[in-house]
């Protein structure tokens, strides 16, 4: 789709539809951080739109990143800290860039980053591959923070565990976001019936056609909660809070980012149930 701007400049934009309209909003588009700027948290969103995540539960998604941004509550704590960088990463087979780095430190910021959320088309994807999601995040996401920030979060969402490779790749990816200096945060959801128990049988790794992955403890009967809790949470202050379902994701994303923009620390686990938040 072309859509002509003016008559005499001659300038025009070719991108796509939902493209041409965030930069058409004009004065009330998103904001890009400024290198002069800081924040107190950089945060990178990260969604699984993988094969399991049919059309009604990617909108729950977006919907829910898209309505945590202009919650009261989240843009209290966002103008408190002063202000967040935030990017989202979608994935599955691989990982992109779905919404660049921006720094949201008012709502009118809030709102124009929610648009460009909710704006953002599917990708293709079936596998769920977090391993190769941390590895993208670690080399192209981080290093691209324009602004200087206090802390940066991870925030990692999805129904299932990694069918892509094996836990050892896994551990040295995560490792490398730890080591950049982020705290990679998880959000599973549990699904009734369907993810109660993960881990066991053949996996399909992408290019490789249907393999059965080498034995280890993780590919035995597990709960996605305790697969994220042992596999993908770690860093200072790292946290782990569940959402009952794609209808609760909405709900636990809003309390996730106020804790983690507020920089709240989370109690140890004492065994509170998945939808409270525990800590690593």
């Amino acid at each position: 789709m072309t859509i002509g701007i003016g008559k005499r400049g001659g300038l025009r934009c070719i991108l796509p539809a939902y493209a041409c309209a965030a930069i058409l909003l004009g004065d009330e588009a998103p904001r890009a951080a400024e290198a002069t700027d800081s924040v107190g948290t950089a945060l990178v969103v990260s969604v699984d739109v993988s094969g399991s995540v049919d059309e009604t539960r990617y909108r729950l998604q977006m919907e829910g990143i898209a309505g945590a941004l202009e919650d009261a509550q989240v843009l209290a704590s966002i103008e408190a800290s002063g202000g967040i960088a935030f990017a989202m990463v979608a994935w599955a087979d691989t990982a992109r860039l779905a919404v660049g780095w921006r720094r949201i430190a008012s709502k009118a910021e809030a709102q124009a980053a929610a648009r460009l959320v909710r704006a953002v088309p599917r990708q293709p994807g079936e596998f769920t591959c977090i391993g190769r999601m941390m590895r993208t995040v670690a080399a192209t996401v981080l290093p691209a923070l324009p602004v200087p920030a206090d802390r940066t979060v991870v925030d990692v969402s999805g129904d299932g565990i990694d069918n892509c490779t094996d836990t050892d790749d896994i551990r040295e990816q995560r490792q490398s976001l730890v080591q950049a200096g982020a705290t990679v945060n998880g959000l599973p959801i549990l699904v009734p019936g369907e993810n109660d128990v993960v881990g066991v049988g053949a996996f399909r790794a992408p290019g490789y056609g249907l393999r059965e992955l080498p034995k280890q403890a993780d590919r035995d009967g597990t709960t996605l909660d305790a697969w994220y809790r042992e596999h993908v949470v770690a860093g200072p202050g790292a946290f782990l809070l569940a959402a009952q379902g794609y209808g609760d994701f909405a709900r636990a994303l809003r309390q996730k980012f106020v804790l983690e923009i507020s920089g709240l620390k989370i109690a140890p686990d004492r065994g509170l149930p998945p939808t409270n938040v525990v800590s690593r």
